[in-house]
This record gives C-alpha cells, sequence and structure tokens, in this order.
C-alpha cells in the first residue's frame, strides 16, 4: 500500500490491499475502497462511496498526435464523487469529472475529463463518456454504451445496451470538421434503443423514441416514435410511458 502523508482519510474508511493514494485526497466517513485502487491526486470522495477493485480514480487525460477533441494538456480540477457513489471493478474515471450522489457505475466503465454526471443516474457496465459530456439525474445508460465527446443527456433518458452517439460527419478528414464537431442531445426523458446510431448534432425531443437499430440523421419530434435507417416518424409514444406518468419521476 503507498498512501501520502498529505491525504485526508475519515476513521471509519476501509482501504483494501495494494491501494495507491496520492497527494490531497479526500476520502470521507463511511467510504470503502477495495484491491488494487489507484486514487490520483486531489480526488474528492464523499460519504459512503463504494469503489472497487482495480479502479483507477482522476486519471489525468494523454494527448494523442491526432487528437481533436482532447485539446492541449491542461490542469484540471480534481475529479469529485458525490455522497453513496459506486464504482465498479476496473473502472478509470478521470480528473475533472464530477458524480452526483447516489450514481453508480458498472464495472469496466470508462468516464473522461469535463463530464458531469447527475444523482442517482446508472451508468451500466463498460460504459464510455467521452469529453465535455452532460449526462442529467435518474439517467439509465445500459451496457456498452458510447457516448461521444460533447454530447447532452438530460434528465430522467434511457439509453440501451450498444448505443453508438457520434460527433464528426466528415469521419477525421478535413480540418474545415472541426468547425462542426458536436454529439446528439437527448431532452428530457427520451430513450434510444438497442443498437442505435445517433448521428452529430441531432436533438432528440422530450419522451421521444428511437427503436432498436435505428439510425437517427436528423431531429426527433417530442413524444414521437422513429425508427429504420435512416429514422422515421412510426406513431406517438403511448400516454402510458410518457415521463410524467412514471412512478420515478419528481413532480
Amino acid at each position: 500500500m503507498s498512501v501520502s502523508k498529505t491525504v485526508f482519510i475519515s476513521e471509519t474508511a476501509i482501504l483494501g490491499q495494494n491501494v495507491v493514494i496520492e497527494d490531497d485526497v479526500e476520502i470521507a466517513l463511511g467510504v470503502e475502497i477495495g484491491h488494487n485502487v489507484v486514487i490520483r491526486r486531489g480526488v474528492r470522495i464523499g460519504e459512503n462511496c463504494k469503489i472497487l477493485d482495480g479502479a483507477v480514480l482522476g486519471k489525468q487525460p494523454a494527448k494523442a498526435s491526432l487528437s481533436a477533441t482532447t485539446g492541449e494538456p491542461r490542469v484540471l480540477p480534481p475529479l469529485v464523487l458525490g455522497r453513496a457513489v459506486t464504482i465498479g471493478a476496473n473502472c478509470v474515471i478521470y480528473r475533472g469529472a464530477v458524480l452526483g450522489d447516489g450514481v453508480f457505475v458498472g464495472d469496466l466503465a470508462s468516464i473522461r475529463e469535463d463530464v458531469a454526471i447527475g444523482e442517482l443516474t446508472i451508468i451500466g457496465r463498460g460504459v464510455t463518456i467521452e469529453n465535455k459530456t452532460t449526462i442529467g439525474r435518474k439517467c439509465k445508460i445500459e451496457t456498452e454504451a458510447y457516448i461521444t465527446a460533447m454530447s447532452t443527456v438530460e434528465d430522467y433518458c434511457f439509453i440501451a445496451p450498444c448505443v453508438a452517439f457520434t460527433n464528426d460527419n466528415f469521419l477525421g478528414r478535413t480540418e474545415q470538421r472541426k468547425k462542426h464537431f458536436g454529439g446528439p442531445t437527448l431532452k428530457k426523458g427520451a430513450r434510444i434503443g438497442a443498437n442505435a446510431t445517433l448521428l452529430p448534432g441531432v436533438t432528440v425531443g422530450e419522451d421521444a423514441l428511437v427503436a432498436a437499430g435505428s439510425v437517427v440523421t436528423k431531429d426527433v419530434p417530442a413524444r414521437t416514435i422513429v425508427v429504420g435507417s435512416p429514422a422515421k416518424v412510426l406513431r406517438p409514444v403511448p400516454e402510458e410511458q410518457l415521463i410524467e406518468n412514471q412512478i420515478f419521476f419528481d413532480k
């Protein structure tokens, strides 16, 4: 175990074997940290969080020579975990991310810098959330979904397994593409079916539903079901499925 002398660890925190904790980390009451966890400089961990085996918290991003969205190296604020956050085994959470109270992150997920995730949201196993992205509260993002950089997901959204967001219509060609980068936006309560693909800059309206396997090439109207490649309007979302009629919706 390697723990810096400048770390604050509450008396009720539990540390596993082979844990590495760098300078200026703060670990609050009731935190449980598994084996082989690495906590980088300055990370803030709220009360009653659980960090499972092999997780890396507060990783500093590295810029590849051809990276278009990472930007030049800069000083990022510390990673902040709210109260009762769970981080699964072998997750990598970057410096500059903020996770709200009660967020659950499944095993093997990756959350990049400049990402904010609202309270009680679930991030499934193997999900990747790229940089400069905002995820709302009480969302559910399921296994192996890919949320590209510069995306916005508002409250109560549902993203099924293996959904792919994209942000580059030029597919890595021409310098012009850098003026047009932008991920999709999901408005409150939007739902995306398994293996759907959302093209750069599209907006999926409030309570809209994208059917499994669809390719969304243009904006989706609120409370509308779209299906196909390219996705086209099928019919309205049934009244009983609207977010305002769900027991978990905060009215």
